[in-house]
């Protein structure tokens, strides 16, 4: 556990520390962020990772995202996201 954890602070505050990654899907890269909470939050989840650009825009866009205990699933889940919808950008 690192110590910037120990920090005072209230659970409604989502004290976290980023984290950043890329990734290229064709020539787009997409830039994730992961947030690695202080304290779980709600879902009793501490990683948190969401690229910077979204995803299956003619259909229903979304930014890929993913939960999870550790930092690996919080990015893999974000990555099938990325993998399986394709990306309709300008």
């Amino acid at each position: 556990m690192s110590e910037w954890q120990f920090l005072d602070c209230e659970l409604a505050e989502e004290f976290a520390e980023l984290r950043f990654f890329s990734v290229k899907k064709g020539d787009v890269e997409f830039v994730i962020t992961v947030k690695e909470y202080a304290q779980r939050n709600p879902q009793h989840m501490r990683f948190f990772a969401q690229a910077d650009k979204q995803i299956n825009q003619k259909s229903a866009p979304f930014y890929p995202f993913g939960w999870g205990d550790t930092l690996i699933q919080s990015l893999t889940e974000c990555m099938k996201s990325i993998r399986k919808y394709p990306y309709e950008g300008a």
